[in-house]
């Protein structure tokens, strides 16, 4: 698969078919992005597992820490890696290992994160792979979230997005709570 650019179907689908995610290098910092792409996921109605070793057993945004992957519950549809982009092929790796006993289908790397090894393990392994995207940024552009506050939709139009229920919902479905 080419990762420089994703079909907002494949995306979509993505964000539609998960609804569990472990969020390895979560912060308890409100201001590190990791924090706010945690609260806005559990907002949306994401169930989302924060893994961070020196936070385990404290919560973040309401969520309980877990120190490893290895110690979160499943199922886990999504694995959100916010670390750096050599750390993500060992976070993959342990996905990798871990993914038949938590029901991991995707790896998804943060923002400036790729790592076409890591990438190319996954796929292998019969994952599906999203690197140097946010599912927060994504969620919110694919349903019309951020344009409905002006920010670029990639279409000029005088039309206002069709409301889907609640909060801009119009492509991106709300998860249903395990």
């Amino acid at each position: 698969m080419n990762h420089d650019r994703y079909d907002d179907s494949y995306i979509s689908d993505v964000l539609n078919t998960t609804r569990s995610i472990a969020m390895v290098g979560a912060s308890a910092n409100i201001n590190r992005p990791s924090f706010f792409a945690l609260k806005y996921l559990v907002v949306k109605g994401y169930r989302v597992h924060p893994v961070n070793p020196g936070l385990a057993g404290k919560t973040i945004a309401g969520q309980h820490v877990y120190g490893s992957l290895y110690e979160v519950p499943g199922p886990v549809d999504m694995v959100d890696i916010f670390r750096n982009s050599e750390a993500a092929l060992d976070v993959t790796r342990e996905a990798i290992r871990l993914k038949d006993g938590l029901a991991i289908k995707t790896i998804w790397m943060q923002l400036s994160v790729r790592n076409d090894t890591a990438a190319a393990e996954a796929e292998a392994a019969g994952l599906r792979v999203v690197m140097n995207r946010c599912p927060k940024i994504e969620y919110g552009r694919l349903s019309g979230e951020i344009a409905w506050i002006g920010v670029n939709a990639g279409v000029i139009s005088s039309r206002r997005p069709l409301l889907g229920d609640g909060v801009q919902n119009q492509v991106i479905s709300r998860p249903r709570r395990p």
